[in-house]
């Protein structure tokens, strides 16, 4: 497949730490230059280092790139009893649940991916996965959303034999963990599948998906209705979403036959669309999630997809973006190939679930862990230059601190 950009340039390789190296030495060069010219020349000297201040700040300006360090780990947790590919996670009161999805079912000579119903939650602090009541509606590739401690299960396809193709669906089901119970809502106005939920003020919000990639439909879960919103500006199908301060991120993902590495940004107060920098490698069936940026970095994580050198097999890469100076960065890789994977936070530790190796191994029953409390977001370059500044003044004053009290003693 092709791959569609706006044409920025990204290097996802981590720089040094400041400090280090080059930046050190620069900095150490124009401080001691700086002192000796206020030396030699007196009151001309204030001039003088002024035009060198000008000078060092620019040399540093354009010669240091963003800083950022990589401390992420991942870690193998128990897995489910199901594999699952194209599935709907959510966490509720700390618990999470994999629901549905499709798995490889084996007809004769026939393989296929069959639509699951299957349901499952998995208790972090025990690492134990327990069986719940089954979805009444056995599907795939739907959107997950959770209001008010209720999981949300609206859209998808369904395919259940190997004659029969897949089947858009608009339905809704809720699933209500306290009481391990299953209701149906009214469906969306558009049937669609490859498609994500995000919550935001008490509603939700599906966008795009195959087959209307720019529709924008919003559910109230208290009256049970639907009204539409601004289209997204590119249609896309299989992308990846998040929410970061009422904002809704639509990452990457498929426009026709082709990937996107774009970065769409949905305002919901004002139903305005923006971009963002576009992610460094466009994916198609990641998954993305948010920390809150109060035990980890503010920070939207991009995990595994499938890219477009090899469409056909998992990647395991990370990806992080960075909202608030809008900057992307490679984090810790996934340990496994994963396409087609679900994703959950709980107080802000990342789970990656099921997913597929490639598409002769679509399903899996692994849980990984990753604990992003070493990851530190990227600064960009200009911060430095206060810094600078501050540090060659203090050192001028210091310079002639000490000429004048040798004076006054002399």
């Amino acid at each position: 497949m092709e791959n569609l950009n706006q044409g920025l340039n990204f290097n996802p390789k981590p720089k040094p730490l400041l400090g280090q190296g080059f930046l050190t030495k620069k900095l150490f060069f124009s401080l001691t230059y700086g002192y000796n010219w206020c030396t030699k020349m007196g009151k001309r000297g204030t001039t003088v280092i002024g035009i060198l201040i000008l000078f060092s700040l620019i040399t540093v300006f354009f010669s240091i790139g963003p800083v950022m360090a990589i401390g992420g780990s991942w870690t193998l947790k128990a897995p489910m009893h199901e594999p699952r590919y194209m599935h709907g996670v959510a966490v509720v009161n700390g618990k999470i649940y994999a629901i549905g999805g499709s798995k490889i079912h084996i007809n004769g000579k026939t393989h296929f991916l069959a639509a699951i119903n299957a349901t499952e939650a998995y208790d972090p602090a025990t690492n134990t996965w327990t069986e719940r009541a089954q979805m009444p509606t056995p599907r795939a590739s739907f959107a997950t959303a959770v209001y008010e401690n209720k999981i949300y299960v609206i859209g998808g396809h369904i395919r259940l034999t190997s004659s029969s193709s897949a089947r858009l669906t608009k339905m809704i089901e809720v699933y209500d963990p306290a009481t391990d119970t299953w209701e149906t809502r009214t469906g969306m106005p558009t049937a669609r599948d490859e498609l994500e939920a995000n919550v935001v003020d008490g509603k939700i919000y599906l966008i795009g998906g195959e087959p209307n990639g720019a529709v924008n439909e919003v559910y109230d879960p208290e009256t049970d209705s639907w009204t539409t919103k601004e289209p997204m500006p590119t249609a896309v199908k299989g992308y990846a979403s998040a929410v970061v301060d009422n904002k809704i991120y639509v990452i990457s993902g498929i426009m026709g036959e082709c990937y996107v590495n774009l970065t769409q940004i949905y305002d919901t107060e004002t139903d305005i669309w923006s971009y963002g920098a576009p992610i460094p490698n466009g994916v198609f069936g990641a998954v993305a999630c948010a920390t809150t940026g109060i035990a980890t970095p503010k920070a939207i994580y991009v995990i595994g997809g499938g890219f477009t050198s090899n469409p056909l097999h998992a990647q395991n890469i990370t990806q992080l973006y960075f909202p608030e100076n809008n900057s992307w960065c490679i984090g810790a890789s996934l340990p496994v190939y994963r396409c087609g994977l679900g994703v959950a936070v709980v107080n802000d530790v990342i789970y990656a679930i099921g997913g597929g190796h490639n598409i002769f191994l679509p399903d899996s029953t692994d849980i990984w862990q990753y604990n992003p409390m070493g990851d530190i977001p990227e600064f960009p370059s200009w911060i430095i230059l206060p810094l600078f500044i501050v540090a060659t003044l203090v050192g001028i004053l210091v310079r002639k601190r000490l000429t004048r009290t040798r004076t006054s003693a002399s």
